[in-house]
């Protein structure tokens, strides 16, 4: 298979989260997919099969190194940066394993920009038994929390729990075991766990653990952040229709993804970054 490596919400040349990206004539094997996501060792791969002969329907999957997930933002982002690059700029319609998306993707000189729109979002109270797991996973305790928005379950294709810490400093130093995180995040059901400061009303800096898929963090979650969109509208916050998301800060590879939503609770959101290619 052709693996295009792509970086999904970079800043210019640097930054990003890497994604794999193949694009297939027919369908192949799981896994034959899952083996070759595991060889290329970046927290996704997309796989995409076309389903009509313009090129503009897409049946994707994607795969991480240990398992496969139901929609990955950043590798949507990438698939979009290739679409964009070998069938042109224009709206790409992607049908997934539980949802269908749209991607776009937009030249801008040499560069290509994507946007996707997301499965629909919902967010629920998190129960104690989660909640306590995943405090206990970062060590943190309830002290540490932000008291203007709650921990939740969210969810914008995969799920996700979500912990707003009150200090850019305990987002910092976030650290916890890849094997204890794994049983974590496999026992509730989950693809990330995303610990966020809150910078501004449309301003936040997070970081996201991913160890359900054998990847320690995300420079950059599309998924998550479709998620928490959808969360910060159910709690009626003042997002003003669009927000920011900086993270990788803490990794050294700063990202930068922008999302832009309405006020029809459950609806899809947009989710929109920069892209570069991986040589």
């Amino acid at each position: 298979m052709n693996v295009q490596r792509i970086a999904a919400f970079s800043q210019g040349n640097a930054g990003g989260n890497p994604a794999g990206v193949v694009l297939l004539d027919a369908p192949v094997p799981a896994a034959d997919m899952a083996r070759v996501a595991a060889e290329v060792g970046y927290s996704e791969t997309a796989f995409a099969v076309p389903q009509d002969n313009d090129g503009r329907n897409w049946r994707v999957r994607y795969f991480a190194p240990e398992s496969e997930v139901p929609f990955c933002g950043h590798a949507t982002i990438a698939l979009g940066a290739a679409l964009g690059q070998h069938k042109g700029a224009g709206t790409y319609h992607l049908t997934l394993n539980d949802a269908q998306i749209t991607v776009d993707a937009q030249k801008t000189g040499a560069d290509i920009i994507a946007t996707l729109s997301s499965p629909p979002t919902r967010s629920q109270d998190i129960s104690d038994a989660e909640l306590q797991d995943v405090l206990s996973l970062m060590g943190l305790t309830h002290d540490d929390l932000s008291p203007r928005l709650a921990p939740a379950r969210i969810h914008g294709g995969a799920d996700h729990i979500v912990l707003p810490l009150k200090s850019r400093q305990t987002l910092a130093a976030m650290d916890y075991g890849l094997d204890a995180g794994r049983k974590v995040m496999r026992k509730h059901g989950l693809v990330t766990v995303m610990l966020v400061y809150i910078e501004a009303d449309q301003s936040f800096v997070v970081r996201n653990a991913f160890a359900s898929g054998g990847v320690l963090e995300d420079p950059a979650t599309g998924a998550a952040a479709a998620a928490f969109a959808g969360y910060l509208r159910d709690q009626d916050w003042p997002h003003g229709g669009a927000f920011s998301i900086r993270q990788g800060e803490d990794m050294g590879s700063p990202s930068l993804i922008k999302v832009t939503l309405d006020d029809n609770k459950g609806s899809s959101v947009r989710v929109s970054g920069g892209t570069r290619l991986i040589t």
